[in-house]
C-alpha cells in the first residue's frame, strides 16, 4: 500500500492555460502543499494529457505526488502517482491491478463512513469525505457532519475532508481528525496563491503541537 501524505492536499481548477496552470500549481508547491490532484472535467482528452503529463514532473521537482482525478486510463498512460476515483468511476480493485501496489488510489466517500469502510478493504490508500462546507465547485453537494470525522479515527487509511474549505474552517475539520484537507477555491482563487498554501500549511503544523 502506497503512503498518502497528510496536509494540504492541492485539487486543481479548470484552466485551458497550460502554462498558467502550471504557474498556479507551482506557487502553492512552493507554500508546501502535501499532494496536487489534477481535475478537469472538460471532455478535450488532448489538452488533460499535455496538462497532466506537465504537471507530473513539476510536482516530481518538489517532492510532491500527483493524483489523477477519476481518468485510470490518463494515470496509468503518464504514469502518474496514482488516481483519485468517484462512485461511478472504475473500481478501486481494478485500479489497483492496473496501477500496481505502488500508487495511490484515493476514493470518494461522501457522507458515508460504510463506503469508506469498503473502499479500505478494497485496498484503497486514503477516502475523502464531503462536502463539509458550501462549495462553489459542487454548489448542490450534501452536506457532511464533522461528526463524521470523529467517527473515521476507526479506519487505518488516511482520511481527506473536502468541500468549501477556507482558512477559518479548515482548523475545526483538522481538530476532528482529518489528516489532509482538499482545497480548490480558497487557494487557486487567492490573490497570493503560496502564502495561501503556506497559511494552510501551517494548521497542521499548529495541531501537531497541541
Amino acid at each position: 500500500m502506497a503512503n498518502f501524505p497528510s496536509g494540504v492536499y492541492a485539487l486543481t481548477p479548470a484552466c485551458a492555460d497550460t502554462h498558467r496552470l502550471l504557474q498556479m500549481v507551482e506557487a502553492s508547491l512552493k507554500g508546501g502543499v502535501a499532494a496536487v490532484q489534477y481535475r478537469e472535467k472538460t471532455g478535450d482528452v488532448a489538452l488533460r494529457h499535455e496538462q497532466a503529463s506537465e504537471l507530473l514532473p513539476l510536482c516530481h521537482r518538489y517532492h510532491v505526488p500527483l493524483i489523477i482525478n477519476d481518468d485510470l486510463r490518463l494515470a496509468d498512460l503518464i504514469e502518474a502517482d496514482g488516481v483519485h476515483l468517484g462512485c461511478e468511476d472504475a473500481g478501486l480493485r481494478e485500479a489497483r491491478l492496473i496501477l500496481g501496489p505502488n500508487k495511490i488510489i484515493g476514493a470518494s466517500c461522501y457522507q458515508s463512513l460504510e463506503r469508506a469502510m469498503e473502499a479500505e478493504a478494497a485496498d484503497a490508500d486514503y477516502v475523502a469525505f464531503g462536502s463539509f462546507y458550501s462549495s462553489p465547485t459542487k454548489p448542490q453537494a450534501v452536506q457532511a457532519p464533522l461528526q463524521l470525522l470523529h467517527d473515521a479515527k476507526t479506519l487505518s487509511v488516511p482520511v481527506v475532508a473536502i468541500g468549501g474549505i477556507t482558512l477559518e474552517n479548515a482548523p475545526m475539520l483538522i481538530e476532528a481528525g482529518a489528516d489532509a484537507i482538499a482545497v480548490i477555491t480558497a487557494i487557486f482563487d487567492a490573490p497570493d496563491i503560496e502564502n495561501t498554501a503556506d497559511a494552510l500549511n501551517h494548521l497542521f503544523e499548529i495541531e501537531s503541537e497541541d
